[in-house]
């Protein structure tokens, strides 16, 4: 179990998910004529002129709002992905100078699959808790890929979660302690220049997902002495709709602790952004006092768990910034023709 030195916790935290939407019913008419059941009633589509550096701004935004805080006073912009839109031009440098920000500070992109975002967050934890600075902003952001066709393309979505890390006693919800768990576990990778990832097939599940998340879950718990009724939410990596509720049950949350926070069945699986977009959820509905339970995943494969509780501070800075529940209500569908030509998944000449 890690705990900073210096006491941390979030200072502001702030979503963001597209718009677009495709149905799940939609995908299936074009590759199964409509039979059989979706994993998820839709996903979220990132527009024409939207990507990870886009999206991670306007999530960016809105945690600063959160935290009332100028962005010339971030020591850090890190930008958790696995759908950077350069392969080599950072994602962090426009992100941090878009915000704001000063030219004096680290701004890097972070890579492990879906728990690039939360690697980003345990680093923000590590720089301000050891005094190296004040403030940090941690990002995930994802507009994923999915081969046409394949199971992934149900759910593989966009979305972005921005947390702001600074000292505890200005947080509105410190974070007590993380576990960290990895394993070389070949469930799902994409090679470099190959334009859609590939299924480990039987590693996907229970020596993938299932281990990985439990592993760091249970630990924390033992560490902390504390039980799944210890905790008013948790929220889980969220591929689809019944891993999250399946591993949670296993580790014995229930139904109602976990559902602020599974947004999956709406807008599919955002990737580096699921496991935060899904906190940013919980912290639009929690109250002073409240602990939170948080299990992030990467393929590859790892998963990082926090605690975190709750303080009166996030009363006063809920309503700066747009709810969670504000994106996923502006929902305008789109037919598979669209989201094919935004996607690129047409090669023409």
């Amino acid at each position: 179990m890690m705990k900073p030195i210096r006491p941390v916790g979030l200072i502001g935290y702030g979503a963001y998910v597209p718009r677009y939407r495709i149905a799940g019913r939609e995908i299936a008419r074009m590759w199964t004529d409509g039979q059989g059941g979706v994993p998820v009633e839709a996903k979220s589509v990132p527009g024409p002129d939207e990507d990870v550096i886009t999206m991670a701004i306007e999530a960016g935004r809105n945690a600063l709002a959160r935290a009332a805080l100028p962005a010339e006073r971030l020591s850090a912009v890190w930008v958790g992905s696995e759908s950077h839109p350069y392969s080599v031009k950072p994602s962090g440098t426009v992100v941090a100078e878009a915000l704001g920000a000063s030219h004096w500070i680290s701004a890097a992109d972070w890579e492990f699959a879906c728990k690039a975002g939360s690697e980003a967050l345990t680093a923000s934890m590590a720089l301000v808790g050891s005094g190296m600075a004040d403030y940090a902003l941690a990002i995930g952001a994802d507009t994923a890929q999915g081969r046409p066709g394949d199971a992934l393309e149900y759910t593989a979505s966009a979305g972005a979660g921005a947390l702001l890390v600074g000292p505890a006693e200005e947080a509105l919800a410190t974070i007590d302690a993380t576990v960290s768990y990895v394993s070389d576990t070949p469930d799902f990778y994409r090679r470099a220049d190959r334009p859609y990832p590939v299924h480990g097939n039987r590693f996907t599940g229970e020596p993938a997902y299932f281990h990985q998340i439990q592993s760091a879950a249970r630990r924390l718990l033992d560490e902390l002495g504390r039980s799944a009724a210890d905790f008013t939410y948790a929220v889980f990596h969220q591929p689809n709709t019944k891993f999250p509720q399946t591993v949670a049950r296993r580790l014995g949350f229930s139904e109602e602790q976990i559902a602020p926070g599974l947004l999956s069945p709406r807008i599919g699986n955002p990737y580096s952004g699921a496991a935060l977009v899904g906190l940013c959820a919980i912290l639009d509905v929690a109250r002073p006092g409240d602990t939170i339970f948080m299990t992030t995943y990467g393929s590859g494969a790892g998963s990082d768990a926090y605690a975190l509780t709750v303080t009166e501070r996030l009363l006063a800075c809920r309503e700066r910034a747009p709810l969670t529940a504000t994106y996923l209500a502006r929902e305008v569908f789109v037919d598979y023709a669209t989201y094919a030509r935004w996607r690129g998944k047409l090669v023409l000449g």
